[in-house]
């Protein structure tokens, strides 16, 4: 969700500001603020649109501080207007205060500081905050002990970070179930919602626990619980990844880049200490029940792995969304949970993590930021390595989970000796392939797709199709549909088309069809006959497909031929195709890339 950062230095900050506050944008774009403190007062300066609009506008980077916060939102309460924009003040100009999370007593706690003579001007939870801040320190006349008493009263999510006139060399901030990390430099201290709040400046990071507070100066830290106050002994992490990962290095959008990546993440992945893989192995093969849980595109990532599982380990897991967990999961202590998240932040999985310990089931994650909630609530993690995904659309965070799962079905099939050791040793030769593969396709298919996008971008309406395995690739081609091109796109499989779907074939309708190859007969020739079904009612297919030599030209409107592979990997290349076809879509319409509306990285509030 919304994106925090705060500096505290012996120098101007200004310019530090804003490069934090500009990697974080991915998180939220509705609109941008920052507090500075400059000769002990307070000067707030906030607007709707995004990070480098605004400190232009604004001239921010002329105004001189050694000390501020800055945030970017994603809308939860209230409007995208001015006013509602962070950062909040309160009534004496004293404190200002910027929020990640919800505040679910607000409204409680709202009407009592306005009888008690606080004046509010915006329509969100966070202005609370200020205004309890300057009440209890009224009241004890130390900003420490009015910030522990503001957050004990505070029911719901957060992570804040405060400055105030009172300690003009001092950033205060805190969490609860929303993720909140320091970063540590020689003369320079952070706070930020991720890594990549101060990425730029410094690879030491501490990463701070729901429940605590923390007090910087730009030469000291200090760690502590608000519920005892007492000091917390925090390690330092250290980050791997590279701050020129973060850039999109002569890519026109961050997504394109992450897709180009992806072939790196496939190396990545393979070169992963195999221990944490083992063990979650072992983990899903000693499991009574288990379970795959993610959301939105981890969700999907969920169904993959539940055919990869079926077919190559002869092992049905249910893949369950991580916001209907609690309403259809069944877990005791000889269950597991494995969840799927990019950011490791996200609050319905993380819901669904808690429930399932509550139960007494283990848990395990494939994640790929170090450090992140889901990480450290988990019995095993499996860190993935992909590197920073800046696009607001995930591709290649997803695409290499993928890729894991494959690896631990084909681990698993092998000690249940469902698989043997020669087509174990096929697969992953076969994955160690597909770099090299995706690499060509997308230098020598990018152009035709691109022509395809644009030759149809008009058309509203898509229907994404595919049987098996290509179901999921067909769910999570659509989604990239309707994120980046904000065009309706309806993944389903090929035989339900007969169900009801065949009813909406018209002129305003499309079809792509993910077709398997051939060598996978039985399926093959049921996702051919739902082709048939379609053009029968003259309807308009877009065929992706292995190479037949010609056998079904007849059959597609259009069509992209991929050149044969194992079919252990087909989907994968299928899936490129479907992030590809979106992408230029979106292009073609002019969307906003990498920042679609409405839309945020890390969904860390239900």
């Amino acid at each position: 969700m919304c994106g925090i950062n705060g500096v505290v230095g012996l120098n101007n900050i200004s310019e530090v500001l804003f490069e934090g506050i500009r990697n974080l944008e991915y998180r939220g774009y509705d609109s941008c603020g920052v507090a500075l403190i400059r000769k002990n007062d307070l000067m707030v300066r906030k607007d709707t649109g995004g990070v480098e609009e605004f400190f232009q506008k604004q001239n921010i980077l002329s105004a001189k501080s050694k000390i501020g916060i800055a945030h970017t939102r994603w809308a939860t309460h209230g409007k995208v207007t001015n006013k509602n924009t962070h950062p909040f003040k309160s009534c004496d100009d004293a404190f200002a205060v910027v929020h990640n999370g919800i505040i679910s007593n607000y409204r409680f706690l709202r009407d009592g500081l306005v009888g008690e003579g606080h004046k509010f001007n915006s329509d969100t939870d966070t202005e609370v905050i200020p205004h309890l801040l300057e009440k209890f320190y009224k009241k004890h006349k130390s900003v420490e002990t009015a910030l522990v008493k503001t957050l004990n009263m505070l029911e719901g999510t957060f992570a804040i970070a405060v400055i105030s006139t009172y300690h003009p060399d001092q950033i205060f901030c805190a969490r609860r179930e929303s993720p909140l990390m320091l970063g540590i430099g020689d003369e320079l201290k952070f706070v930020g919602s991720d890594f990549n709040a101060f990425i730029d400046y410094t690879k030491n990071a501490v990463i701070m626990e729901d429940g605590e507070y923390a007090i910087l100066s730009r030469d000291s830290y200090v760690v502590k619980s608000f519920l005892t106050r007492e000091e917390v002994i925090k390690s330092i992490t250290k980050i791997e990844w590279d701050s020129e990962t973060t850039k999109k290095g002569g890519y026109p959008h961050y997504m394109l880049k992450e897709i180009y990546e992806q072939p790196q993440t496939i190396n990545t992945a393979l070169e992963l200490d195999s221990s944490p893989i083992d063990e979650v192995v072992d983990m899903i093969h000693k499991s009574e029940s288990a379970y795959f849980v993610g959301v939105g595109t981890t969700f999907y990532v969920a169904k993959f792995s539940k055919y990869l599982f079926s077919s190559l380990a002869d092992r049905f897991i249910p893949a369950l969304s991580s916001d209907e967990f609690k309403s259809l999961a069944t877990v005791n202590k000889k269950s597991l949970v494995l969840t799927v998240s990019q950011s490791g932040e996200t609050f319905d999985t993380i819901s669904a993590l808690k429930y399932a310990k509550l139960k007494g089931a283990r848990t395990a994650a494939i994640v790929n930021v170090m450090g992140s909630s889901i990480s450290r609530l988990v019995d095993k993690v499996i860190l993935q390595g992909s590197g920073p995904e800046i696009c607001v659309i995930s591709t290649k965070a997803a695409f290499t989970q993928m890729i894991i799962m494959t690896i631990m079905a084909l681990k698993l099939g092998l000690k249940k000796k469902t698989l043997k050791r020669k087509e174990y040793d096929k697969s992953i030769a076969a994955i160690s392939e597909l770099p090299e593969i995706i690499q060509n396709i997308l230098n020598e298919r990018s152009g035709f797709i691109h022509r395809v996008a644009h030759k149809y971008s008009k058309i509203n309406n898509w229907l994404y199709l595919g049987r098996g395995i290509y179901y999921p690739v067909a769910l999570e081609s659509a989604l990239k549909m309707k994120e980046v091109a904000y065009v309706h796109a309806e993944g389903m499989p090929g035989g339900f088309l007969k169900h009801g779907t065949l009813a909406m074939i018209d002129q305003d309708v499309n079809s792509i069809v993910f077709i398997p190859p051939c060598e996978d007969k039985e399926l093959y020739e049921a996702t051919i006959h739902s082709v048939e079904e379609i053009r029968a009612r003259s309807g308009f297919v877009l065929g992706v497909h292995f190479d037949e030599g010609g056998k079904n030209k007849d059959l597609f409107s259009e069509e992209l031929i991929l050149p044969r592979v194992d079919p252990i990997v087909a989907p994968f290349i299928q899936l490129v195709i479907g992030q590809l076809f979106a992408y230029f879509t979106a292009t073609s319409l002019k969307r906003n890339i990498d920042k679609p509306r409405s839309l945020a990285k890390s969904v860390t509030v239900g």
